[in-house]
């Protein structure tokens, strides 16, 4: 008894300004080509049965083309797989802020999808022997939450549920992804259940023998560096979904090939010299690259640079390398400034991200927007506009 695990495809999403040549954002089409690919992979596996667990698209509103590929894909599934079920639950992405709006996912239905849009549904199919507990982010935000246990006399019991396990995501999680709702590990009694299918964590990452964040498909979250380090320190390979026995309990992920490398290069220390030296080890860092960053998306950290040094890097250099790659973010960062303020001295100027930050603090809000992390989004954007010399 085999599931097929897919987790945070975001389609729809658009970063960066490279368009296809039929006008289609570059990033937009490399999400859709993951999508494609695991679906693909699903279909040569042939599992008994499917799950989506959140986060099909990026936005509540996507676009026509995205809501067409994600149909064509999943009658794709559906006439490989005529009988295995397909369960889709909406994640915070995809979930409409008032109920009124409705859910796109239910267009799925007509494909005989399982959906689980706004409250949790529990499923059950006999011919497996299988139930399944559906839980979108909207029965997790609501007021009273759905019991996470186990009913039934089915002996596959399986839970599919979008959500923030509480103490799982690293200390930087809000920039790795926004929204989440939380669940305590007292709610979440992973091992009475035959597997648990997570989606919201971008990162593959095991809670228990048998429970799972699949992770995305590709890099879609708000700080991609941040979720590179957070695989590199988990020692985990990349994107893809995972293909779950329910016999034996084993998991092996199925990796999904990238359209392309997102990759954070080694960091420069640019303490006490010119912007001849610097520019000569940006130039160094890129070369250095295996198979060039053409087309890639890149990030260089330069550390300890001020900013008369900073205004004296060769712009013309980095703007080549801006048109070279699909991104390439040079993040050149200022020495930290050390105040010692005594009794009587004149008050210190506010940098840029303080004055910005204090702003925000006070700025009136609708009650539906988390303050904290409207305000830690304003001044990571503010920090990141301020280090980026040539306009990125």
């Amino acid at each position: 008894m085999k599931i097929a695990h897919i987790a945070d495809p975001h389609l729809g999403i658009r970063q960066f300004h490279r368009q296809t040549p039929g006008g289609i954002n570059q990033r937009e089409a490399d999400v859709a080509a993951a999508f494609r690919s695991a679906i693909d992979g699903v279909i040569a596996a042939r599992p008994d049965a499917v799950v989506v667990a959140g986060d099909l698209f990026h936005s509540v509103r996507p676009t026509n083309a995205a809501i067409v590929f994600a149909f064509r894909q999943f009658q794709r599934l559906r006439e490989a797989l005529p009988d295995a079920p397909l369960i889709l639950i909406a994640g915070n992405h995809d979930t409409p802020r008032s109920a009124e709006t409705g859910s796109i996912l239910s267009l799925f239905e007509e494909l005989g999808v399982d959906v689980a849009a706004t409250d949790s549904r529990r499923m059950t199919y006999p011919a497996l022997d299988l139930s399944i507990l559906a839980v979108p982010h909207a029965a997790l935000s609501a007021g009273e939450r759905p019991s996470l246990r186990p009913e039934g006399p089915e002996r596959h019991q399986v839970l599919v549920i979008h959500g923030e396990v509480e103490g799982v995501l690293p200390g930087e999680r809000a920039s790795l992804e926004y929204g989440g709702a939380v669940i305590t590990a007292a709610e979440l009694d992973a091992a009475a259940w035959s597997y648990v299918a997570f989606g919201h964590y971008h990162v593959q990452h095991q809670l228990a023998p048998r429970a799972w964040y699949a992770g995305a498909l590709d890099y879609v979250s708000p700080n991609l560096w941040g979720e590179l380090h957070d695989e590199a320190s988990r020692q985990i390979a990349g994107k893809g979904w995972l293909l779950a026995d329910l016999e034996t309990g084993r998991v092996v992920a199925q990796p999904v090939r990238p359209s392309r490398r997102v990759m954070d290069l080694p960091a420069i220390r640019g303490e006490g010299l010119p912007a001849e030296a610097v520019d000569a080890l940006i130039a160094e860092r890129v070369r250095a690259v295996e198979g060039g960053i053409v087309d890639q998306v890149v990030r260089l950290v330069v550390h300890d640079v001020p900013r008369h040094v900073m205004r004296e890097l060769d712009h013309t250099a980095i703007r080549a390398l801006k048109a070279e790659a699909l991104h390439f973010h040079l993040d050149v960062r200022r020495p930290e400034l050390h105040r010692e303020v005594g009794v009587g001295a004149p008050g210190q100027r506010q940098t840029l991200p303080e004055m910005v930050r204090a702003f925000l603090s006070h700025r009136a809000l609708p009650a539906s927007v988390d303050r904290d992390r409207f305000v830690a989004l304003g001044t990571e954007l503010v920090e990141a506009a301020d280090r980026d010399p040539a306009g990125g």
